[in-house]
């Protein structure tokens, strides 16, 4: 069983990710509907995302390729690294999960 430390909620996670991109709008000196024409997105969705830090995967890539940040999703989800190498020899790489 693994044992996550982590003190922050998904909510959490999400509000920093909205203040974050926020700050990264302001620092460029651009609206909200400025960005929102260059994300081609609403200015709607946009206020709402940066007010509750709600949006859709799509919305959030839109947003950061506008503001030239595209490049952070590389690291969103990096492979585990393999510890040995009986660990690249004994377990192939998954394609499918088996637990619920």
């Amino acid at each position: 069983m693994e044992i996550s430390l982590n003190l922050n909620s998904p909510q959490d996670i999400a509000s920093g990710v909205a203040n974050r991109a926020k700050q990264r709008r302001l620092e460029a000196n651009l609206t909200q509907l400025g960005l929102a024409s260059r994300a081609q997105v609403s200015l709607g969705t946009l206020k709402q995302f940066e007010r509750t830090g709600k949006s859709s995967v799509e919305f959030l890539i839109a947003i950061a390729f506008a503001l030239g940040a595209e490049q952070e999703f590389e690291n969103l989800f990096p492979p585990t690294p393999r510890k040995s190498i009986e660990d690249v020899i004994s377990r192939p790489l998954r394609v499918r999960g088996r637990r619920k």
